[in-house]
């Protein structure tokens, strides 16, 4: 009897492993992935994206970024960017480079962004045309 439970265990064990579960720690989800898709511009400047995060425990005001994916629109180029407090500008990216062209770009960052209490976390689709670095259509949504 001890053997069957000690496989039936050992089996529970690599197959959690296989799955890629990872140990728990102190800055671990609070609760399930969370998807917010971001939509902006219309026709040959029609970009969007989304953002994949999950709350992170214990953390008053802060989420792990686990995806971000964006394409821009034929003739613009689209970043995806958090509202960091501590941003000259407002905003930070989350994506290393832009989507040009109606390529598209994903990328798996898995970076805890945090902002203090009372800042509400927010992602914003920002796209720019190719003539000019003001951003000409965005989408924001609150996380």
């Amino acid at each position: 009897m001890r053997v069957s439970a000690l496989s039936t265990a050992a089996a529970l064990v690599v197959a959690t492993l296989a799955a890629g579960a990872v140990p728990a720690t102190a800055d671990t989800s609070a609760g399930p992935l969370l998807v917010v898709p971001l939509d902006a511009g219309n026709g040959l400047h029609h970009s969007t994206g989304s953002v994949a995060y999950e709350r992170v425990d214990g953390a008053a005001n802060a989420v792990r970024i686990v995806s971000v994916h964006v394409t821009g629109g034929d003739r613009d180029c689209a970043w995806l960017d958090w509202n960091d407090p501590h941003s000259p500008t407002g905003w930070s990216s989350l994506t290393s480079e832009p989507s040009c062209g109606g390529t598209g770009l994903g990328e798996y960052p898995d970076r805890i962004v945090k902002a203090p209490v009372g800042h509400p976390l927010k992602v914003r689709l920002a796209a720019y045309h190719s003539d000019s670095a003001e951003v000409k259509h965005k989408d924001i949504e609150k996380l």
